[in-house]
């Protein structure tokens, strides 16, 4: 019988590509990786790892066993969620990550409504850029995250993670009337390696340039304040954009960013997550969209 726990740590070999990143993500030693990715080629029969030095791959068998223990992890998903339901109302902690536009807009109207309807539930909010969500959601640090993607952009999930869509909001650009107007501009943008940021590159090149980015500031509020200070033009979402700093004109572009609530596959019908997405949704209702 094959152990649903080593299939998780395979599947995360193949989703990170090293055992050190694996053992990093499930707070395991390399070692104590190594041996239960053993372990379970024992209990496959066939060679699943192919070892070059320090170079892990995984053998077509391998790979095969990844499609099955994604089947498979999925569906112990839908079993403890309907264990959870049969055991009644939500409860417990609920581990929700959030980029900081949500956090700061959407979360906090969420919050008070779902633990005003359900009590014994216990949020726990952490700021991630959606970059990492998926990483964190497979290895079970978070149960329900606010995602964002962007035209340019689509979000980073895997067939590991499922979404449900909250709501949709345009892009602004600071102090230029249209993205190929701020060729020559200086750029504030998000850190590379965030959503925001290469939904700014992407732009630009799709306005027939590269940008030349001074700053690299992910709070939009910042953002906007360094746009005031005449140190470079940028792109803010509208719920970032409500209040903007005297002299920093935005012009509305044909851009948006979608933001959703990703979650394991297969546990959306667990009672918190369910309820989550519900408060999610009732909050977007109260937005200035």
């Amino acid at each position: 019988m094959l152990d649903p726990r080593k299939l998780h740590l395979l599947r995360e070999l193949a989703r990170r590509g090293t055992i050190a990143a694996v053992a990093e993500a499930v707070t395991f030693t390399p070692s104590a990786v190594s041996q239960q990715l053993s372990a379970l080629e024992r209990e496959a029969g066939v060679p699943l790892l192919e070892r070059t030095g320090r170079t892990v791959t995984l053998t077509p068998a391998g790979l095969l066993l990844v499609e099955h223990a994604q089947a498979v992890l999925e569906q112990l998903e839908r079993a403890s969620a309907a264990l959870a339901a049969a055991r009644g109302g939500p409860s417990g902690a609920l581990r929700i990550g959030a980029f900081p536009t949500a956090a700061r807009v959407l979360l906090p109207p969420a919050l008070a409504d779902l633990t005003g309807a359900h009590p014994g539930l216990e949020p726990m909010v952490a700021e991630i850029d959606p970059a990492h969500v998926s990483a964190a959601l497979r290895a079970g640090e978070l149960d329900v995250a606010l995602v964002h993607e962007y035209d340019f952009v689509p979000p980073v999930t895997d067939a590991s993670i499922e979404t449900a869509p909250l709501f949709s909001e345009p892009m602004y650009l600071t102090d230029r009337p249209s993205i190929a107007a701020a060729r020559g501009d200086a750029w504030i943008t998000n850190k590379p390696g965030t959503l925001c940021h290469t939904m700014a590159v992407r732009a630009c090149q799709a306005a027939g340039f590269e940008p030349v980015v001074r700053h690299h500031i992910d709070d939009f509020d910042t953002v906007l304040a360094f746009a005031a200070a005449g140190q470079g033009v940028a792109l803010v979402p509208h719920l970032a954009a409500a209040g903007p700093p005297r002299g920093v004109p935005l012009t509305r572009l044909p851009l948006s960013r979608r933001t959703l609530a990703a979650y394991r596959r297969g546990n959306g019908g667990h009672p918190a997550i369910a309820a989550a997405v519900t408060a999610f949704r009732a909050a977007v209702t109260r937005l200035p969209l």
